[in-house]
């Protein structure tokens, strides 16, 4: 699954520290801003406790977690849209992913300069939205430029495009994102070539010093104000915490650290979670004696398509596929239970897959 969550935010909000404590790649950080001049990308493990509960049922050779994509683009300054700063490359690079993690300045260090000259967090959330916002408002112009012409030339359907676009055009100028415009849902296809990058899922983590890591601070509060009534997905992450626990390799050493903190789990975790959520992605199962493994689809995925996650060939030569409910094994014990139970499922090719589905293949090539 080629999808990917990109982390932004001005510089020196510590989103690189986050983006080293969930991937297995490493970006170098920095007091400087701008001293990045390319986005860092990484892999990272879906933490899924499922995984563990399905083996005490199954025992196995190994456990496989699902991963997605991350990249860490470098900070984003008043101007961006212009050039200034790291300018328009780093801007592409939010148009190529599929989400976007948004982390928020939280925490004073008198060492560690803004670069606007204090923190404010709602005002930098501003800033980054309207830097997006007019880089989309350029391309949606640009876009209108064209279908005024095919208008001029006769297109009837290229009219109803010109409509739809200026819809964009003033939600834009009114400084809202393209994902709130008042617009019809198959109407989205008129901008889907242009990939805008205010029309992107969004969440914020709100990155705060280790004394507010369970509760937050007032700068989280003006955050939570200024997003209500959004729907927009709000975490609080102690990014040099969270850093410090990833560097201990004994799970225990984690673990006791974390309590000291006054934390269950590593908040990083959640916020993996949270980006497999907004990027709409399910997970489902394949589990056998040599590996138990989570496999990620998009959500509405059928049952061949799923399969193709696997390999290919099980998509162009699926039979049908032979289908638990997690819940159901876990609470019965074993397939032959599930059978019994009357719980067991042989779906074909119109099947959509639910999270949390085991699945077992039946193919032919």
């Amino acid at each position: 699954m080629a999808l990917q969550c990109g982390i932004v935010g001005l510089a020196n909000t510590g989103k690189t520290t986050i983006f080293n404590c969930i991937s297995n790649t490493k970006g170098e950080t920095s007091a400087y801003a701008f001293s990045s001049s390319k986005s860092n990308i990484g892999q990272i493990l879906v933490p899924d406790q499922r995984l563990f509960e399905l083996e005490k049922y199954q025992k196995t050779e190994k456990i496989v977690h699902t991963t997605v994509e991350i990249v860490d683009i470098p900070g984003l300054a008043k101007g961006s849209s212009r050039g200034e700063g790291v300018g328009n490359s780093f801007l592409s690079d939010i148009r190529n992913t599929d989400a976007i993690i948004h982390v928020l300045r939280c925490f004073d260090d008198p060492s560690l300069p803004h670069m606007e000259g204090s923190v404010d967090p709602v005002r930098d959330l501003e800033l980054v939205d309207f830097e997006l916002q007019v880089k989309d408002l350029e391309l949606v112009e640009r876009k209108m430029h064209r279908l005024d012409k095919m208008v001029r030339a006769g297109e009837k359907s290229a009219k109803h495009g010109y409509d739809v676009l200026a819809l964009y055009k003033k939600h834009l100028e009114d400084l809202q994102p393209a994902r709130t415009a008042p617009v019809k849902e198959e109407d989205h296809e008129w901008v889907k070539d242009i990939q805008l990058l205010s029309m992107k899922p969004v969440m914020y983590v709100c990155n705060v010093d280790d004394a507010s890591a369970t509760t937050g601070n007032h700068y989280v509060e003006k955050v939570h104000a200024a997003l209500e009534g959004t729907g927009a997905e709000v975490l609080i992450i102690a990014g040099l915490l969270e850093s410090e626990i990833a560097e201990l390799e004994d799970p225990a050493d984690q673990q006791a650290f974390l309590e000291d903190a006054g934390l269950s789990e590593p908040g990083v975790n959640k916020l993996v979670r949270a980006a497999y959520d907004i990027l709409r992605l399910k997970t489902f199962f394949t589990v056998g004696p040599k590996e138990i493994r989570a496999w990620t689809i998009r959500e509405g995925m059928t049952a061949p398509q799923a399969a193709g996650v696997i390999h290919s060939d099980l998509e162009r030569g699926f039979i049908r596929a032979e289908v638990m409910k997690y819940h159901d094994f876990i609470t019965l014990g074993s397939e032959q239970a599930v059978k019994n139970a009357g719980k067991f499922a042989v779906e074909g090719k119109n099947y959509i897959v639910q999270d949390g589905d085991i699945l077992h293949i039946r193919f032919n090539v």
